[in-house]
């Protein structure tokens, strides 16, 4: 493993540190594009205004022409975490705004498939809406939105997902990835995105008289549900989405969070009063795909939209035995998957440039987390099939997950380009991506991305490299310290740092079985530290990146080193 130091340009780190900024937080900001102070300032003062949002004005209209006529509306909601906050935040802030009838539908991730098809625009005329407001989807549903149109339904599309060729006709579509639309924030998660449609709306409302500044409803409460699917949604944390994110962390400190949340929190062994943005990714935020992966995400939205503790507790530990579920599938998968990965090595057992992987026992809801998996392990990207059905036909459907300098939507397109109708359904992000097959065309499938795989990477791609924030100063290991880096909002494309020192490895030894726990010297400090998946020995003497962690256990509080990886060139 080579370790790259980031680069921290001291302009940049002198600056922070002349507006106030701690000099080790100066560095770790500074060397994650950070020049002013401002990018820093998490205040709702700074965050950017709704208006520069392309078809912002369309949206708040037609939700305050429907509040003004008591119009039903419908929110046709996505599967996973993203999806299920924006489905709450959507049906609480409607309500706080004035809408009389809102509901929502989650398609079946088996039985509908993904986004507005025209069977869910079927079922929402059918519940007698007269307005569907897609949230996390929509921006590829264009025969949904000219069904929903033919019965006669307004549709309001509001996604972040990339667009494909043609964008729906429908009255309104917000997203900021569409052509034409110049808002800054290219990264907002549908949950933020369906947060600024209610900023635009209350704004819309004032101006026509229905409130005034000093009787508008607050939305800031939120700003939690905001937060959590901004993190599990795994996007980048911009500055635009690192305020959104810390508003929300701020309110969860203070105990002003949704019931369900709270529950989730219990449920999960942590606590909302040290809440922090890994929270979101590894504890609540998996609790609540679990329920789009093996059951029903209407148990992850209603606990999120529920106001009553009691019902809440029972949601949520509803969903925290179906995530214990999802972890023991997943674990059966992965090494089935992984024996399967192992019968495609060459002769010198290396992987191909890309894999693929498919067994008759997958579960579709668990393909993405297995394909990640797998992708960890071989640095390769990585898709993982499961059988399934799309409109009564059997089909294959594939989660796939990539490496950096891979962009795996944009090699689904060129498999498409080589084999034009062999994706019967495709879309996804540069670093994870979906697709539908028929199980006869596998195999066309896995040669296509292979060979597209081993035109696009080359040696340096493939070599694997650790990005660290250099060697921590012996004053900076105490706990304060510790304190304060976890407070700060980490996420995709603004990493939690990791150093990178020399250590003397005093005893070590593998502890649950899968674990190495390791007591070490650095700095002529003796410290505790945990290797998680890792079983092999470490040398006497190594050079470690870690994360620097304050580990709180039955009242004590010590520091302690969460290996990542040890420098071996």
């Amino acid at each position: 493993m080579k370790f790259i130091t980031r680069d921290v340009p001291p302009r940049a780190a002198w600056a922070l540190e002349q507006a106030g900024v701690h000099p080790l937080l100066a560095r770790l900001y500074a060397g994650r594009g950070v020049s002013d102070a401002k990018d820093l300032d998490a205040s709702l003062t700074h965050l950017l205004p709704p208006n520069g949002m392309k078809g912002m004005a369309d949206a708040a209209h037609l939700l305050a022409d429907a509040i003004h006529t008591q119009q039903r509306l419908c929110i046709v909601a996505d599967y996973d975490c993203d999806g299920a906050t924006a489905c709450a935040v959507g049906l609480r802030g409607l309500t706080l705004l004035g809408a009389q009838h809102v509901d929502f539908i989650v398609p079946d991730r088996v039985v509908d498939g993904y986004g507005l098809t025209p069977s869910i625009s079927q079922r929402v005329h059918a519940s007698g809406a007269q307005l569907l407001i897609t949230v996390d989807n929509g921006i590829a549903s264009v025969d949904g939105v000219a069904e929903a149109q033919r019965l006669g339904l307004q549709v309001l599309v509001t996604d972040h997902h990339l667009p494909g060729p043609q964008i729906p006709a429908a009255e309104a579509v917000v997203n900021p990835n569409q052509p034409g639309c110049n808002f800054e924030s290219k990264h907002m998660a549908g949950v933020g995105v369906m947060f600024y449609v209610l900023l635009a709306l209350r704004a819309e409302l004032r101006q026509r008289g229905v409130f005034s500044k000093d009787t508008e409803p607050r939305l800031d409460s939120l700003l939690p549900l905001v937060a959590l699917g901004t993190v599990a949604d795994v996007v980048k944390l911009d500055a635009n989405n690192r305020r959104l994110v810390a508003q929300g962390l701020q309110r969860m400190r203070r105990g002003q969070l949704p019931a369900g949340m709270s529950a989730l929190f219990q449920v999960a062994g942590r606590e909302a009063a040290q809440a922090i943005s890994q929270d979101m990714g590894f504890a609540l935020g998996p609790r609540i795909n679990a329920a789009g992966r093996l059951s029903d995400m209407r148990l992850g939205i209603e606990c999120l939209r529920t106001d009553d503790a009691t019902l809440a507790l029972q949601l949520a530990q509803q969903l925290d035995a179906i995530n214990r579920e999802r972890r023991t599938l997943e674990t059966g998968m992965r090494e089935q998957a992984l024996l399967i990965a192992e019968s495609l090595m060459d002769s010198e057992d290396e992987p191909p440039p890309a894999l693929c992987v498919y067994d008759e026992e997958f579960h579709e809801g668990v393909v993405g987390i297995v394909a990640g998996r797998l992708k960890d392990l071989h640095y390769r990207p990585c898709f993982v099939f499961a059988a399934s059905e799309s409109e009564g036909q059997a089909v294959l459907k594939g989660s796939g997950r990539s490496i950096p300098g891979f962009h795996l939507r944009d090699a689904l397109d060129a498999v498409v380009k080589l084999h034009p109708g062999l994706l019967l359904r495709f879309g996804g992000h540069a670093m994870a991506a979906g697709c539908t097959l028929l199980e006869d065309d596998l195999a066309t499938f896995e040669a296509a991305l292979q060979h597209i795989a081993a035109q696009w990477l080359d040696a340096a791609t493939l070599a694997q490299s650790q990005e660290t924030d250099g060697p921590l100063a012996k004053e900076h290991l105490r706990p304060d310290v510790a304190i304060d880096l976890q407070d700060q909002v980490w996420g995709q494309g603004f990493a939690a740092p990791v150093f990178q020192d020399k250590v003397e490895v005093i005893s070590q030894r593998v502890v649950g079985e899968k674990h190495l726990s390791l007591k070490l010297k650095m700095h002529g400090q003796l410290l505790d530290g945990i290797w998680f998946g890792r079983q092999e020995a470490l040398p006497p003497q190594a050079e470690l990146a870690y994360r620097l962690v304050l580990d709180q256990w039955q009242g004590q509080r010590k520091l302690k080193l969460h290996i990542e990886n040890m420098r071996t060139t």
